[in-house]
């Protein structure tokens, strides 16, 4: 990986930024504050964004709403550009990333864009969630961290290292072993606890199954008794069925018997209705012999009548005339008064047009009176005559109606005087049914008498089918017990078989657990005496590889930066350890120089270790060191010309304030500050 250039927009103290690097080892220098820093900061931003706990306050620019970084870089050939946006909110946050790959474009989400980095710097995907720790220790780590390092407690240091040579991975595994291993004796217990009546159980099932041998034994016993029970009522119901055929039969007859009675009772009333005829027909005869009839009485009434409703016509024809005549006379009484009353009020004559004389109005009206008086006469006396007629009238009707009933009482003294022959012939007809009724009444009180003589002979069957009833109760009792007994059985057979199979279930699946059971405790005595052993033997042999390597390169970076009155090596937990006439000298008390010699050996050694172990990152051309001389002396900053030849990368930036460093780097960048403005330095 080879850096380009960063364009930095409202980035801290920058506004408007741009700054192109060169291959080989450049120098970033200016005054305490000038922004250094703060480019370094942004290179690590516009890689991987803002990290987890990472404020963006920290990098967006004081009172400005948005920034933004642009890199550009180059690595295998590929020209690569991320750009990655600041906004400000209630918090700041990354607005916006895009990533141009040889001049094809992605605008990606911010996890997408980290994840695409780190492919592309061949970082192992486990550092992905590592808040960029295997570039911090490979490529850039500020000079107070690494001092944080190395005054760490030796287990939390160790830790450390082993996150960072990303060997925490045997840790994690004995851990992960450890858990696992408490899981399986926890299912190990579970487990034997489920097995626990498992013996028991098959001293069930075995138990059961001779059981069941018995019941199927007992149950063909008892199949046997319900057929022959069912036998024996089948053969009692026949016989009852025959009992009961004879039974019905003198029910039959007994139903014969009533209806002959009915028809005897019907022939017997019938008999006795005739003789009450008779004597009627009789006593008729002979009052209608008594009767003497003058049928030309019936013909005087009748021509009687006839003249008086003649009679009767010709009045109401008299009494319509009179009714007419009345009725026209009031008629013209109304005209005449009409037409008094238009000429007492006519003055002019609707002929002539003159005026009328009041005499002639006079003699005309007098004239009318004179008529209406002799009309209203005539109606009084018409009224007089009509009423006279009107009584006749009445009289005629009386005399009519009374004529009318005395024909009608005529007419059917004549119906009965006729009746007189058909009454002897009906009378002669009912004597003759009364004499086949009773030679019906004596066949009929024969056949009652057969009948009852065989109900009495069927009489018997009663107490048998009684008697048979019984046995068939008890019979069918006993059958039904029979089956209950078969039933119950067959019940039985069939819960125990399938408590037999339930078992025998519960047995394979305790089986299976066993088995289970056999593979936990295998696999538990597999892990603990094996498999992390062997975890921990490895983890060592490579931690002690890596402390002797490391060791070594920290002791001749070391040896480089410090006289050689100083011994330097690192212990187990990878803790420096400074001699001196072999005497430890604790870190506290080495002078600020030596502790920056200390940190930066530490640093130095650290990164080609890291890179040894992961040879593909794309990241080991690249070497970023802050501040590295702090605190040296004079002739320690002469020794960083040779620290700086020493070391075989491709690009080297260096940020420090010493001059002295300008003239052991290939490119300078100076960097200044104005009225809180970072900005680069025209050459």
């Amino acid at each position: 990986m080879i850096l380009k250039k960063i364009t930095l927009n409202n980035i801290r103290s920058y506004e408007n930024a741009e700054v192109e690097f060169k291959e080989g080892s450049t120098l970033l220098t200016g005054d305490i504050g000038s922004g250094k820093t703060s480019i370094l900061l942004a290179i690590e931003f516009a890689l991987f964004g803002l990290q987890p706990g990472q404020r963006g306050f920290a990098l967006l620019r004081n009172g400005k709403k948005e920034g933004s970084v642009i890199i550009n870089f180059e690595i295998d050939g590929k020209d690569i550009i991320i750009e990655r946006n600041l906004k400000r909110g209630k918090s700041v946050s990354q607005d916006y990333c895009s990533i141009i790959i040889d001049g094809e474009k992605s605008e990606i989400a911010v996890t997408e864009l980290k994840n695409k980095i780190l492919q592309i710097l061949a970082y192992p995907p486990e550092f992905s969630k590592k808040q960029n720790i295997l570039y911090k220790f490979t490529v850039y780590t500020p000079q107070e961290e690494m001092k944080e390092i190395i005054l760490q407690d030796s287990e939390t240091r160790i830790n450390t290292l082993r996150y960072v040579f990303g060997i925490d991975k045997y840790k994690r595994i004995l851990e992960n072993a450890s858990i696992f291993a408490g899981k399986l004796r926890e299912e190990k217990r579970t487990k034997e606890g489920m097995i626990y009546n498992l013996e028991q159980d098959k001293l069930i099932v075995m138990e059961k199954e001779e059981e069941i041998e018995i019941k199927k034994y007992n149950l063909i016993s008892a199949e046997k008794e319900f057929s022959l029970k069912k036998n024996s009522t089948k053969q009692i119901y026949e016989e009852q069925q025959k009992i009961l055929k004879k039974i019905e039969e003198k029910r039959n007859f007994e139903k014969e018997i009533e209806k002959t009675n009915i028809m005897l009772s019907t022939k017997n009333d019938s008999l006795i209705s005739n003789k009450k005829t008779t004597e009627q027909l009789k006593m008729q005869i002979t009052e209608l012999e008594k009767l003497k009839f003058d049928e030309s009485k019936v013909l005087i009434l009748e021509k009687e009548i006839s003249s008086l409703n003649q009679r009767k016509q010709e009045l109401n024809e008299q009494n319509l005339n009179i009714t007419s005549k009345i009725s026209s006379l009031n008629i013209k009484n109304q005209d005449n008064e009409n037409i008094r009353e238009k000429i007492s009020q006519l003055e002019i004559c609707p002929t002539c047009l003159q005026d009328v004389d009041p005499n002639y109005k006079a003699n005309v009206i007098n004239q009318l009176d004179s008529n209406t008086s002799e009309n209203i006469k005539n109606i009084r006396e018409l009224s007089i005559e009509k009423r006279k007629i009107s009584e006749n009238i009445l009289e005629i009707e009386n005399n009519i109606s009374n004529n009318e009933k005395s024909l009608r009482e005529l007419t059917i003294m004549k119906i009965k005087f006729q009746n007189i022959k058909e009454k002897q012939s009906q009378l002669e007809q009912i004597q003759k049914f009364d004499l086949s009724l009773e030679k019906d009444i004596e066949l009929l009180n024969q056949h009652i008498f057969l009948l009852k003589n065989s109900v009495f002979e069927l009489s018997k069957y009663d107490n048998i089918f009684q008697e048979k009833q019984k046995q068939l109760d008890s019979a069918l009792q006993e059958e039904r017990f029979a089956e209950i007994k078969v039933a119950e059985l067959k019940k039985e057979i069939d819960l125990f078989t399938r408590q037999i199979n339930e078992l025998k279930e519960r047995i394979r699946k305790t089986e299976e657990i066993k088995e289970r059971l056999n593979y936990i405790s295998s696999l538990e005595d597999w892990l603990i005496q094996k498999f992390s052993p062997v975890i921990t033997f490895i983890e060592k042999n490579v931690m002690i590889k890596l402390k002797s390597e490391f060791s070594k390169l920290f002791a001749e970076w070391f040896s480089m930066l410090v006289s050689d009155t100083f011994n330097i090596r690192l212990d187990d937990n990878f803790t420096p350890i400074v001699e001196q006439q072999d005497y430890e000298i604790d870190y506290a008390y080495l002078s600020g120089g030596e502790r920056t010699a200390v940190a930066l050996a530490y640093r130095l050694a650290l990164n080609q270790v890291i890179n040894s172990l992961i040879s593909k990152l794309k990241t080991r051309d690249l070497v970023i060191l802050d501040e590295p001389t702090d605190g040296f002396s004079e002739t320690q900053l002469d020794k960083m010309r040779d620290v700086l030849q020493e070391l075989n990368v491709k690009q080297l930036i260096i940020v420090s304030h010493e001059q002295k460093i300008e003239g052991f780097v290939e490119n300078v960048i100076r960097l200044k500050k104005e009225e809180g403005v970072s900005r680069k330095e025209e050459e």
